[in-house]
């Protein structure tokens, strides 16, 4: 089983992104020059543009896979596109990056917001510059951009993760949630689903949600953080963390402690990150979908801005490459697929 053959291979994507991510970051300081990060001419009647990828942050796993999918898709749309973004998960770090794309005439910026209104102002600046914008992976609010591209449903997503970690623990017990960072739109909205499906379905009434803390998509804190979970909460069954790097980081220190085999984590996360988790007992199952799917869409949503045959408008149709034609929904926004649930079963059959 494949998420899209074509998007697999990320990991040789992960080197590449990893020097731009170094130079890209040193632009705030005027330690580097604005090279693109990658692009080209294509077919498309963009041929000429320029785009911006924005990420949360720079040197995450799951980024330079997303980094990686946009890149493809910005290519094939026929854009020149560079990386710009900040080191860490801030709103504030972002915003430099977002001036400095607008200053340089950028026609299309793709961003994935560390926080929906602290970039509005920036944003809407670079809009009244000239520029498209499209939200992916985290939204802004809707008033600062043009379209967003939403990995899958946000209920699914929430709902996916209830109910594995809910198979693993017996469907009774206390649980937490190892999040982002306090302010991630779309970490905020999964956690917000979760206490509802929580509060209202019956098959949860035994489940007990007794604590939310954030690791910042930091490995380090979100390692310290699952510590601190374990030891303030003794007989906490199960663990939820709904971001990459930090279910890595809360394997890593359940693989080695007596919690091993009697805490259970889901989440989501890489299935390259998770695979030795997973076959050494340390997770038994968890979710995701193909990551390099949201930039290749979100580079061909930018294209048809540009374009002018789509506004965001709900019903809107746009050709996204070899993922076909994707129709946006209620709010702007446009869902690129399901999640996948990856066990022992089937996680080698994944690679990124």
């Amino acid at each position: 089983m494949e998420l899209f053959s074509n998007f697999r291979g990320g990991k040789k994507r992960v080197a590449s992104f990893a020097a731009v991510a170094i130079a890209t970051a040193l632009v705030a300081t005027g330690c580097a020059t604005n090279a693109p990060a990658g692009g080209g001419d294509g077919d498309g009647d963009a041929a000429g543009s320029t785009m911006a990828f924005l990420p949360k942050q720079l040197n995450n796993p799951y980024t330079d896979v997303v980094l990686g999918g946009g890149e493809d898709g910005a290519k094939e749309a026929g854009f020149t596109s560079q990386v710009l973004g900040p080191l860490e998960a801030t709103a504030s770090a972002q915003i430099p990056f977002i001036e400095q794309a607008t200053q340089e005439g950028t026609n299309v910026i793709v961003i994935a917001a560390n926080d929906p209104d602290a970039v509005g102002p920036s944003l809407s600046a670079a809009r009244e510059a000239g520029a498209k914008i499209v939200a992916f992976d985290s939204d802004t609010n809707p008033d600062y951009r043009d379209i967003f591209i939403s990995q899958v449903v946000a209920k699914d997503v929430a709902l996916i993760q209830l109910e594995i970690i809910s198979e693993q623990i017996g469907g009774a017990g206390d649980i937490a949630i190892l999040s982002a960072t306090a302010t991630a739109t779309n970490q905020n909205e999964w956690i917000k689903f979760m206490e509802e499906e929580l509060a209202s379905n019956p098959d949860y009434a035994d489940i007990n949600l007794v604590a939310k803390v954030y690791g910042d998509d930091d490995a380090d804190k979100s390692f310290q953080e699952t510590q601190g979970l374990l030891s303030s909460y003794p007989d906490l069954k199960g663990i939820i963390s709904p971001t990459t790097v930090g279910i890595a980081a809360a394997a890593k220190y359940l693989s080695t402690s007596d919690y091993k085999g009697k805490v259970a984590l889901t989440g989501l996360g890489l299935p390259n990150e998770m695979r030795s988790f997973v076959k050494d007992g340390t997770v038994t199952e968890f979710a995701l979908w193909d990551p390099a799917q949201l930039g290749y869409v979100a580079a061909f949503a930018g294209k048809a801005l540009v374009d002018g045959t789509i506004t965001g408008a709900e019903g809107d149709k746009f050709d996204a490459g070899d993922l076909g034609e994707i129709t946006v929904g209620a709010n702007g926004v446009a869902i690129v697929g399901p999640p996948t649930r990856f066990n022992a079963e089937n996680i080698d059959d994944y690679d990124f």
